[in-house]
């Protein structure tokens, strides 16, 4: 039975037994080592519950993270995202939860920044999207050294993610099922891309319950309907 004091609500306990036990139930998935590990879920559900504006649940959300295991670094990896992703606001609130998190935190010492190389933008959004998106195309035309920022926090967000190209993706599913987002069908093609089974994904996608509802299902879940393996051939 999850901890969360949703659950000791009184109106909720006399009320709404088959919503209590409902949102039990996807905590049990959320507390817990599945198809991606409990620790990695806890970091899952801290940064959708930044992106909706809840720092107290990240707060919570992160501390559980921690006693599992959650390092610094790997905390780091929804920070990197979130600052791609959702900006400023959104990276400075999950920066000091992870500074609240933690007792002691080694930060290694700064690194040069990188600059993109002619044409490396376009062949990144080629690769990875098989075609450059029209968005994409208008800013590379309107805008190239914006299109070149863009490759450099994409490619940050999953490509040298500290965790791994597949948690990059899952990091950014979380985040768009919390905000309901027609774009979590690019991500989904990414996780798989990047080796993550449909299991993990959907247990990503299930960490933005807590901060997001059952709405986050809803406008995730028909993404992952089965590949028609015989259609591709």
């Amino acid at each position: 039975m999850t901890t969360s004091a949703l659950m000791d609500i009184p109106l909720l306990k006399g009320h709404a037994p088959y919503t209590l036990a409902g949102f039990a139930g996807f905590r049990a998935v959320i507390d817990t080592d599945g198809a991606v590990p409990a620790k990695f879920k806890a970091l899952l559900a801290a940064v959708a519950a930044i992106d909706r504006r809840y720092p107290d649940l990240a707060r919570r959300e992160l501390a559980r993270g921690v006693a599992l295991g959650l390092t610094p670094l790997e905390a780091t990896a929804g920070l990197i995202v979130l600052t791609s992703l959702r900006g400023e606001a959104a990276a400075l609130n999950f920066a000091d939860v992870i500074a609240a998190s933690f007792a002691t935190i080694d930060a290694p010492a700064a690194q040069p920044l990188p600059i993109a190389a002619p044409g490396e933008a376009i062949a990144n959004f080629t690769a990875y999207f098989g075609t450059i998106p029209a968005p994409l195309a208008q800013l590379l035309r309107l805008n190239p050294a914006a299109a070149d920022a863009y490759y450099l926090m994409r490619r940050g967000s999953i490509d040298a993610n500290p965790l791994s190209p597949k948690y990059g993706e899952l990091l950014l599913l979380t985040i768009l099922a919390a905000g309901y987002s027609p774009m979590a069908a690019t991500h989904v093609r990414g996780a798989r891309m990047a080796g993550a089974s449909d299991e993990e994904i959907a247990e990503a996608v299930l960490c933005a319950v807590p901060s997001a509802g059952i709405a986050a299902w809803m406008a995730v879940g028909a993404m992952l309907a089965p590949i028609d393996e015989s259609s591709a051939t």
